[in-house]
């Protein structure tokens, strides 16, 4: 193969080699000069891309450090009364005992709750106070209403269970 290269090369006229030459140096120069050029844009685009992820490990990391927190906190032992009296009393210090229209006992674990008219941003509040109280959201249907903020809601919370 180096011999048939060598053959066609001294085959060429001197002009025709100076030419050739010339031409691989002019394309070899223009490769190397796209090479540089795109390699400056990969920098500078990866050097945008690295403050945001820079803030998304922080972000990440607080959140871990967060989560480690919440998993190392003490779960207040589950309440031994009725979860159906406990609800309904959080709907009585919450004030939403008068939208309440059904709340019915599946078994020792679980209440439905069924809302008619109720505002969602107190929809809202009572759910977190539940979850102080570890009863959390189950299952739930939330069905926004023709008066603008307020929605009817079917809903089954449950006894948080310890992990």
């Amino acid at each position: 193969m180096r011999a048939r290269l060598r053959k066609l090369w001294q085959s060429r006229s001197p002009r025709d080699r100076v030419v050739i030459a010339v031409l691989a140096a002019v394309a070899g120069a223009a490769m190397y000069a796209w090479l540089i050029e795109s390699g400056s844009h990969a920098r500078t685009q990866l050097g945008s891309s690295l403050s945001v992820l820079r803030t998304q490990a922080v972000r990440l990391e607080r959140d871990a450090a967060e989560l480690a927190r919440v998993r190392a906190a003490r779960v207040a032992p589950a309440s031994k009364t009725d979860l159906r009296t406990q609800v309904q009393a959080q709907l009585a210090t919450s004030g939403l005992l008068g939208a309440l229209l059904r709340i019915d006992a599946v078994d020792a674990n679980h209440v439905q709750v069924v809302f008619g008219s109720v505002a969602f941003a107190d929809w809202l509040e009572w759910i977190a106070a539940l979850q102080a109280q570890q009863i959390r959201l189950d299952t739930g249907r939330v069905e926004a209403l023709s008066t603008p903020g307020l929605v009817g809601v079917t809903a089954t919370l449950a006894r948080a269970q310890p992990q």
